[in-house]
């Protein structure tokens, strides 16, 4: 049995070795290189398995991945670093120049995309004789609606886009989620025959408020706190730890409160990218926040891209 620590040498073990290769070679953007790479060495895995079947690779290798909880490891760990790293480099100002196009996005687009999908699941699968109903896919349109934050800012570090579209894709990948979660639990409760309390237009408002609404407002508290006392010095090693204190300790109490985690990171890390630098921050500071976050959302990322190749290999 693997111990955590052994796991997490393996897994930034191969990640820094693929990403070397993919820099040294390949030349891909490095999230995506990281995802193919991993997948060809899945795939080379299971040719040498076939080839020699007494060693039993693919199923030792198998076991191993096994005991990650890939699920708990990115929605309970790198999920909030990630956003928060996203929402510290988007320029709030433009996003508030650019606030009715990104709401719609997330809000009228994430509707619109679950319905799509949903009745378009429905049809391929009527067509092919699986007993499903449409309550049911539309809960998996819900489920697969929302944009993913990850490859979203990951493909717009590689691409050159309009500063007004990177804006809205960007935004809209960081606030569709309270959407998606209200979609998906109202949906849910419809398809299983339990409404709840999201079984009305009432209760749809209040599920939303609580989700979305309380998330950001949680997200505007805690930054704001974290914003003030880092005016009240000017010690960089102590501001770093705040920002770090600042997206645990906010997405672990926004878990606790049943409010959306990942918006009220988000929230917290738009106010302090905009206030902190303005008047919290020395140069010094600055230098190494920035240089902490940016490189926890490189980084993350291709650890991310990494460990869902881990995951399809399994």
């Amino acid at each position: 049995m693997l111990s955590i620590f052994d796991l997490t040498a393996l897994l930034l073990t191969l990640s820094a070795l693929f990403g070397w290769i993919n820099r040294r070679f390949v030349h891909m953007p490095h999230g995506i290189g990281l995802l193919v790479m991993g997948l060809v060495a899945s795939l080379l895995l299971v040719l040498l398995d076939v080839a020699f079947p007494g060693q039993n690779l693919y199923g030792a290798l198998s076991d191993v991945l096994r005991q990650i909880d890939f699920t708990d490891v990115v929605m309970n760990g790198m999920l909030a670093f990630l956003l928060f790293a996203g929402a510290m480099t988007l320029d709030l100002g433009a996003l508030r120049d650019r606030a009715w196009p990104v709401a719609t996005l997330a809000l009228v687009g994430t509707v619109i995309s679950t319905a799509v999908v949903g009745c378009a699941f429905w049809a391929v699968a009527q067509g092919v004789g699986l007993p499903v109903t449409l309550p049911w896919a539309l809960v998996f349109g819900s489920l697969i609606s929302p944009t993913d934050p990850v490859a979203v800012l990951a493909t717009l570090k590689n691409v050159k886009v309009p500063l007004a579209l990177e804006i809205e894709m960007q935004g809209e990948a960081l606030f569709n989620d309270g959407v998606g979660i209200v979609l998906f639990t109202v949906l849910l409760g419809f398809a299983a025959g339990i409404g709840g309390e999201a079984s009305g237009p009432a209760g749809i408002a209040r599920l939303l408020v609580q989700e979305a609404g309380g998330g950001l407002l949680l997200g505007v508290v805690t930054g704001y706190v974290a914003y003030r006392a880092m005016r009240t010095i000017d010690d960089f090693p102590v501001e770093v730890l705040i920002t770090l204190a600042l997206v645990t300790g906010t997405y672990a109490l926004a878990q606790k409160l049943h409010i959306s985690g990942p918006l009220a990171v988000v929230a917290a890390g738009l106010l302090v990218g905009d206030r902190a630098p303005r008047d919290a921050m020395s140069e010094r500071t600055q230098g190494y926040v920035s240089a902490l976050w940016r490189r926890v959302g490189g980084g993350g990322m291709h650890r991310a891209f990494a460990d869902t190749a881990a995951q399809l290999h399994i």
